[in-house]
């Protein structure tokens, strides 16, 4: 019996209690008797040891896979329903690589009200509902802020009533579990689905093939519902795990070749272990292009599968009932994918095909960043997917013959074809065939149009919009910070701002209120205490209360500058210890990030942090006014405490290279103040909450090319008091990088250029000083703590703007044309 059967044969037994069910399934997948009504205070008792595990006693995680199963098999009839009555209405199928989820026994006992319940359930069954939700471990699924923009698109989408579904990969690892060891990120598998995960449903019957030169793979859908809050409605994210045709070939292991007897297999689920493997070899490469070419080809089937059976081999009426969001460029091989479908497994011309194709396909870009733009080697193609090489070629050669007929000239032809010098480029490939092209914020829009993607744009103005990112304030106010979420409540005399967030407007009349700052400050202060013991009991690092913490939680990459943050941390270091700073509050800098296991400079980044933290950790002067925190395996589940916790939002990337940001958002919802640069959707953020109320650093988006024409870095570090003296730490040995000339190499980097590239091309000592000066003008302000409350709370009362509901819904209006339908049961 699979756990869909399991839930299904449970889910319509009224007469049981959710104690009853959360005893039963825990019975059934652990195969221990379960105590009962033990009448103890449960909520410091210690998690058995192993040996007691062994003995019987149960675990917190055993705990919370029964409390899931429960909640799954309650969750049943609605998402039976929403399948039933959604079926023949239009769908959007949200295609990405990623899907950072999150835990999600929390999230829905808080989106289908059931949170006291299941909190009286854990009790009477002797445990602590607290202790079981620490249980959970983050799904594997994504990395940064793609992957969780596209889980709270997810989110939103459920909640108002959206026809709308995800499609991705089920992968086993993860990006990687990251530690940290003598301050160098160590890459360990990310083994979530060590436990049976009660979440997923396994589906088997709806299993198809994807056909590579050298493997064809069975595509196995395993779904994920997604809850929205307080409504019938239940979505699915399908993510597909990969499986071997023929797991063991027994004629080779009887002839002694016993590594080869399974290595067909081996081969197959390398495409479902490790979200974005290492890129820098050509095998590298081709397995990401094998991992985006599985997920689409198969979801494509998935989609046609579903028309056909409904509506038969009317073809033009596909793009009438489905539409799907590519969610940046790794999905865009579903493009030449659909017109080999279409053409080879159902009969339709090539036009008839394109004409439908066309109709398909939005496109979201997320990126500025040339190196993100992908592109593919047509040899690689060739080798691994001949059809849907021959088939890009053909959508290449169609799109030269369309522009020449427009008079569009050779150069600017070969600026945007979809095939250039032996190299087919996905973006330009989106741009050529969706029927929509959007970007993230205000501002990167206007970058696309007049420069990333201005060609495309003087061709086809009518495909561009602009679709700001948001964030679901269910998950990250409204779960993540209960106290400001009643306080909020309370003031508006309800919760209906949870899924309509423009009400905190409503706040306004109250930021200049007393009483309602220091209830504001109160709340910040208890949720600085929480981070402050869990980082204690989890890390053995103590931090100060009483401090401001300043927080940079992000993806590493050079552009998002952690470099620029840690290097000011540095200099008030020297300020302190040789000049004779003294702060009147402690700052405790706190970053969290990981880097990709191929890039080598981002890791000495992430050493130089945990370096930096060190020599200020070892100086009794300096450390009783700075802490610096790195936190190993940044996840969802982190980002919870820290996002309440902040005072200061760093958001310091450099102008015009982040498309929007969408932890600004959720610093935003917290009252944290953005210290930023006008980058993103940090340019919303001032519009929205004041100037006055964000602390923006650095040049203007209009003001860089010149500036950049011009810069010499190594000028700047000397007309900057104090910065040589910083820079120079990275050479001469106050910074232990173990021998692996790491630090020298980012000072290289910034000050003199390396390997035929420019110094400093993001921009970092160029905008120190100004930087710095803010980091300044925060600690005086911070004194006054009520004027420093009043501007958290207007940022707060501003915040509804930057919402998913409002992103979701601009979508569904204006480019999947989606009606809500809110799902009945009888």
């Amino acid at each position: 019996m699979n756990n869909f059967d399991l839930y299904n044969k449970y889910a319509s037994a009224e007469a049981m209690t959710l104690a009853d069910e959360m005893r039963l399934f825990l019975t059934v997948l652990s195969g221990k008797e379960v105590p009962t009504d033990r009448g103890e205070d449960v909520s410091s008792r210690p998690e058995p040891t192993i040996d007691d595990q062994c003995a019987g006693a149960i675990s917190a995680r055993e705990y919370w896979q029964g409390l899931s199963a429960a909640v799954m098999a309650r969750m049943m009839p609605r998402w039976l329903a929403t399948k039933a009555q959604m079926g023949e209405r239009r769908r959007q199928h949200y295609m990405s690589a990623e899907f950072l989820v999150g835990r999600a026994l929390l999230n829905n006992l808080v989106n289908l009200d059931m949170y006291e319940e299941a909190e009286a359930a854990a009790r009477s069954l002797g445990i602590d509902l607290k202790q079981v939700l620490e249980a959970e471990v983050d799904p594997a699924l994504g990395n940064g802020g793609l992957g969780r923009l596209a889980a709270c698109f997810m989110d939103s989408a459920a909640t108002l009533n959206l026809n709308a579904g995800g499609y991705g990969i089920l992968y086993h690892y993860g990006l990687f579990k990251q530690k940290i060891v003598n301050g160098f990120q160590e890459e360990h598998p990310d083994e979530w689905l060590d436990m049976a995960y009660p979440f997923l449903i396994e589906h088997r019957e709806c299993a198809v093939e994807v056909s590579f030169t050298d493997m064809t793979v069975r595509a196995v859908p395993h779904d994920l519902p997604i809850t929205g809050y307080r409504t019938n409605n239940i979505n699915t994210l399908r993510l597909w795990n990969a499986e071997s045709i023929e797991p063991f070939n027994i004629g080779l292991f009887n002839a002694q070749k016993f590594n080869e007897a399974s290595a067909h297999a081996m081969h197959v689920a390398d495409i479902c272990r490790v979200l974005y493997p290492n890129d820098s070899t050509p095998d590298g490469r081709a397995l990401r292009l094998r991992q985006q070419y599985f997920f689409t080809s198969a979801s494509l089937q998935d989609i046609l599968r579903d028309f056909r059976r409904k509506h038969g081999t009317n073809w033009d009426l596909l793009p009438d009932y489905h539409c799907i969001q590519l969610n940046d460029t790794h999905p865009v091989i579903a493009i030449p994918e659909l017109m080999r479908l279409l053409i080879d497994k159902h009969g339709c011309s090539w036009d008839y095909a394109w004409t439908i194709t066309r109709r398909m396909f939005a496109y979201t870009n997320h990126t500025t960043l040339s190196e993100a733009l992908e592109r593919w080697d047509m040899l690689t193609l060739d080798y691994l997917l001949p059809r849907v090489a021959v088939i890009c070629r053909n959508i290449d050669a169609q799109f030269r013959q369309e522009m020449a007929a427009a008079n569009i000239g050779h150069n600017r032809l070969n600026r945007i074809a979809p095939i250039v010098n032996g190299y087919i480029n996905m973006a330009w490939l989106a741009c050529y065939t969706a029927y929509s092209i959007n970007g993230v914020a205000a501002m990167h829009t206007e970058i696309l149009k007049c420069d990333t993607l201005h060609d495309f744009y003087t061709l086809w103005p009518e495909k561009f919009s602009n679709k700001t990112n948001g964030v679901t304030p269910r998950r990250w106010l409204r779960m993540c910070n209960p106290g400001l979420s009643a306080m909020i409540t309370r003031l508006l005399g309800s919760d209906a701002w949870v899924t309509n967030l423009d009400l905190l407007q409503q706040l306004l009349p109250f930021v200049d209120d007393p009483a309602v700052q220091d209830e504001f400050l109160a709340i910040k202060e208890k949720k600085k205490a929480d981070l402050a013991d869990w980082l204690h009991k989890t890390h053995n690092v103590d931090i100060p209360v009483h401090g401001i913490y300043d927080i940079q939680i992000k993806r590493l990459h050079e552009y998002k500058r952690q470099l620029l943050y840690i290097l000011y941390v540095l200099d008030l270091y020297f300020r302190i210890k040789e000049d004779g700073l003294r702060l009147s509050t402690p700052q405790v800098c706190i970053f969290g990030a990981k880097a990709a296991s191929g890039y080598y400079r981002a890791k000495s980044i992430i050493k130089l942090i945990n370096e930096v933290s060190r020599l200020i950790a070892a100086d009794p002067l300096v450390s009783e006014q700075v802490k610096v925190v790195f936190i190993p395996n940044y996840n969802v589940s982190v980002a919870e405490k820290l996002f309440p916790a902040a005072d200061v939002s760093e958001q310091i990337s450099t102008t015009g290279k982040e498309a929007s940001g969408t932890g600004n958002m959720k610093f935003m919802m917290n009252g944290a103040l953005t210290l930023g640069t006008p980058d993103g959707a940090n340019v919303e953020i001032a519009e929205a909450a004041g100037a006055e109320n964000v602390y923006t650093f650095g040049p203007q988006i209009d003001e860089m090319p010149g500036l950049m024409a011009s810069y010499n870095p190594s000028a700047a570090m000397k007309a900057t008091p104090g910065l040589e003296r910083t820079m120079n730490a990275l050479r001469n040995g106050l910074l232990n990088d173990g021998g692996t000339g790491r630090f020298a190499d980012l000072y290289r980097n910034l000050v003199e250029g390396q390997n035929w590239e420019r110094p400093d091309i993001y921009y970092v000592l160029g905008d120190f000083a100004a930087y710095r000066a803010a980091h300044d003008r925060i600690a005086a302000d911070f004194e006054n703590r009520r004027e420093w409350a009043r501007r958290c709370l207007i940022n707060i009362a501003m915040s509804g703007r930057f919402s998913s509901d409002r992103t979701v819904q601009d979508y569904a209006d204006e480019i999947w044309h989606l009606e809500p339908h809110a799902v009945t049961l009888d």
